[in-house]
């Protein structure tokens, strides 16, 4: 047999789910300090610039023979 099922706890159950995502999403986007934002920014950055600068050049300005 199949089991009962109140639809109504079933749709309240998946509201509250959404709004815990949606929470934790605010919590970690809001809940950071200012000055550890900064750091990750200027870490991410640098982190960039290096992996930019050991680029080898584009193979497209010479034609391939």
């Amino acid at each position: 047999m199949a089991e009962i099922v109140n639809l109504k706890r079933v749709r309240k159950q998946k509201v509250r789910g959404e709004k815990d995502a949606a929470a934790d999403a605010n919590r970690v986007k809001h809940g950071t300090p200012k000055h550890l934002r900064q750091q990750k920014q200027a870490e991410d950055e640098q982190a960039a610039r290096h992996i930019e600068g050991h680029r080898l050049d584009d193979a497209e300005d010479e034609p391939r023979t």
